[in-house]
C-alpha cells in the first residue's frame, strides 16, 4: 500500500506515526515544505520517498508537484494528523479519487460551527452557539445566549484565542484581542469537569478509545501561569460516571461519518451528571497525550494506528493497566532556567512510577507558557490506583519548582 503522509516530521508526534505506518507494512511517501535535511532521523529512516513542495498551503501547486514526482504511480491513501493540513488531505483524496475523509467531512471537523450544527441535527447535546464575524455579532450572540460565554475561533486548535467572558465589561476587554480572527463561535459556558474521548477508528468502528481528565480544565490552566496543568489518562474508563460520555463519543463518530484514523474529542460532565459535547478533531491529541495511552496500556499506539490505516482493523488485545498522569511545569521568572527544587526528593519517593521526565535543564531558555502546554517540560508517571496517581501528580505539581532569570 502506498500511503502519502502530510508533514511527516512535524508536529512532535509525527515521526512516531510515520514509523507506525512503515512498521504496519506501508510504503510511506512524505510530503512537506521543509528540506530533507531538516527531517528527524527517524522520519528519514522510515520514509520510502520524500517530496518537498514550495508550500503546503497552495493545493494546486502540491497536486502539480505530486503528479510530477509520482510519474504515474498510484496512491492508496492520504493521511494527515496535523490540524492545519486536514483540508489539504481531503482535497488530495478528492483529486486522486481515494477513500478516506472527504472535503465535506473534513470541513465539519475543521469548522466548529458546522461541526456543532451537524451534531445538533443528530440530537447530540452541544453548547448553545452562534458563529459571528463582527463586533456587533459578538454582542448580539452574547446577549442572546447569556453570560458567561466562551468565545473561540471556529477553525482553531486547542484553547488558543479562547476566552471566558463573564460580563459586558469582559466582552469589551476581549474583543480587541480577537481582531485577527475572522470568525468566532460564541458559546454557552458549560460548568463541569472536562475530559477527552480519543479513538483509533477502523472502517467506521471504534477499535480503541481513551479517556483523559483535565485538571484543571484547559481554559483555567491557560489563564493562570502559576498552575501546573495535569492530564490524567484513566484506567477505569467503564465507570458509571463516564458511560454517557462514552456513548456520546460513539454517537459523534457516527454522526460525523468518521471512517479510519485518529480522533480527539473533548466533552464536559456537569455536576448534575449531564454530558455536553465540546469539540472534536480528526487527529490525535497533542502535548504527548498519545504517549500517555502507550504507557497506560503498554502497547504501540503509533503502530496500532498504522495497522488501522493499512489493514482496516486492529488485531490487538489491549489491556488497560495504569492511570497515567502528565504534569506540565512552568518556571518562575523570565529568561533561562537557573535551577530546580524538589526534583531529587520526588524522584526518591516516586521514581519507580516515573516513566518520562522532560524538564528543561539549567541554561535552557524558558518557553512561552501561553503558546505550549508542554511549557518548560513535564513529568509523566503511572500507577494502577487512581487515588495514588492523583496523590503523586499533586505532589509534583506543588513540590517541584523551576526557576528562571
Amino acid at each position: 500500500m502506498n500511503v502519502l503522509i502530510i508533514s511527516p516530521g512535524y508536529p512532535a508526534d509525527m515521526p512516531e506515526f510515520t514509523r507506525g505506518l512503515a512498521e504496519a507494512g506501508a510504503r510511506v511517501i512524505g510530503v512537506g515544505d521543509s528540506g530533507t535535511d531538516s527531517l528527524p532521523g527517524l522520519v528519514r529512516r522510515c520514509l520510502d520517498e520524500y517530496i518537498q513542495v514550495r508550500s503546503l498551503w497552495d493545493t494546486q501547486a502540491v497536486i502539480g508537484e505530486l503528479h510530477g514526482r509520482l510519474r504515474g504511480r498510484s496512491l492508496d491513501r492520504v493521511e494527515c494528523l496535523w490540524e492545519p493540513g486536514i483540508m489539504l488531505a481531503a482535497e488530495l483524496r478528492a483529486h486522486f479519487g481515494l477513500e478516506g475523509q472527504d472535503i465535506e467531512q473534513a470541513h465539519r471537523f475543521r469548522d466548529k460551527e458546522a461541526m456543532k450544527q451537524a451534531l445538533d441535527a443528530a440530537g447530540i447535546r452541544t453548547p448553545h452557539h452562534v458563529a459571528v464575524d463582527s463586533v456587533a455579532g459578538c454582542w448580539e450572540a452574547a446577549e442572546k445566549i447569556g453570560f458567561p460565554v466562551i468565545i473561540k475561533p471556529i477553525a482553531g486548535a486547542g484553547s488558543a484565542d479562547t476566552y471566558r467572558v463573564d460580563s459586558r465589561d469582559d466582552l469589551r476587554a476581549v474583543l480587541p484581542r480577537l481582531r485577527h480572527v475572522p470568525t468566532v463561535s460564541v458559546e454557552e459556558f458549560v460548568d463541569g469537569e472536562e475530559y477527552t474521548f480519543d479513538t483509533i477508528t477502523a472502517g467506521g468502528e471504534i477499535a480503541y478509545y481513551n479517556i483523559a481528565w483535565y485538571r484543571p480544565r484547559p481554559l483555567i490552566a491557560r489563564s493562570n501561569e502559576w498552575i501546573s496543568p495535569q492530564v490524567i489518562a484513566l484506567r477505569d474508563v467503564e465507570r458509571d460516571e463516564f458511560a454517557d460520555g462514552v456513548r456520546m463519543g460513539f454517537d459523534v463518530i457516527a454522526a460525523l461519518g468518521f471512517d479510519t484514523g485518529f480522533t480527539h474529542m473533548e466533552w464536559y460532565r456537569k455536576a448534575d451528571g449531564e454530558v455536553v459535547f465540546g469539540e472534536i478533531g480528526a487527529r490525535p491529541p497533542g502535548a504527548h497525550q498519545v504517549d500517555q495511552m502507550k504507557y497506560a496500556c503498554d502497547f504501540d499506539v503509533f503502530r496500532a494506528w498504522g495497522e488501522a490505516v493499512t489493514r482496516g482493523r486492529l488485531e490487538l488485545d489491549i489491556e488497560r493497566r495504569y492511570n497515567v498522569a502528565t504534569i506540565y511545569k512552568r518556571a518562575r521568572g523570565v529568561g533561562r532556567i537557573t535551577h530546580m527544587e524538589g526534583a531529587d526528593a520526588l524522584q526518591q519517593r516516586f521514581g519507580e512510577h516515573v516513566v518520562w521526565n522532560t524538564l528543561l535543564p539549567p541554561g535552557t531558555p524558558r518557553r512561552d507558557w501561553r503558546k505550549t502546554l508542554v511549557s518548560d517540560g513535564f513529568v509523566m508517571l503511572r500507577h494502577p490506583d487512581l487515588a495514588k496517581t492523583l496523590e503523586m501528580a499533586d505532589a509534583v505539581g506543588s513540590e517541584l519548582h523551576l526557576f528562571a532569570e
